[in-house]
């Protein structure tokens, strides 16, 4: 039986992994004709005080992030896949993804990569194994 997908959710952060993540996705949405969402996390254990504080620097970083996922925008529907969006938001990745963009964007499917990229959840713990814990969706853990 093979199930398919109306809303896919990909989290990306270019690690190895959620680069893998990204063309699993492509493909599922591809197969499926899904629309796919591509999500970023600015995380805000990367920042200091002062970044935190400065309303510029964030939102510099914003729009950084944003232009970056028009690349991976434009790499989905290069690819073949015709209704993409992304989306960019701010917190720890995993609690982020589960609490307010799945709820938000009500995708049917979560794809995302095994390890992160940086930050300390890549030593402290998965996000991937939060994401599937609590996740209220199917989550495909890519590595």
């Amino acid at each position: 039986m093979t199930t398919t997908f109306k809303r896919i959710l990909v989290g990306v952060d270019d690690s190895k992994d959620a680069l893998l993540a990204f063309d699993t996705a492509i493909q599922l949405a591809k197969r499926d004709a899904a629309e796919l969402i591509i999500v970023s996390v600015l995380e805000n254990e990367q920042l200091n005080i002062y970044q935190t504080l400065d309303s510029d620097f964030i939102h510099g970083e914003y729009d950084d992030l944003e232009a970056h996922l028009r690349q991976y925008q434009k790499q989905a529907q290069a690819a073949g896949v015709s209704d993409v969006r992304m989306m960019v938001t701010e917190g720890e990745p995993g609690e982020s993804i589960v609490k307010d963009v799945i709820p938000a964007v009500k995708p049917d499917l979560l794809v995302v990569g095994s390890l992160a990229k940086k930050g300390v959840s890549r030593y402290f713990g998965s996000q991937a194994a939060y994401m599937a814990k609590y996740a209220p969706i199917t989550v495909l853990v890519v590595r």
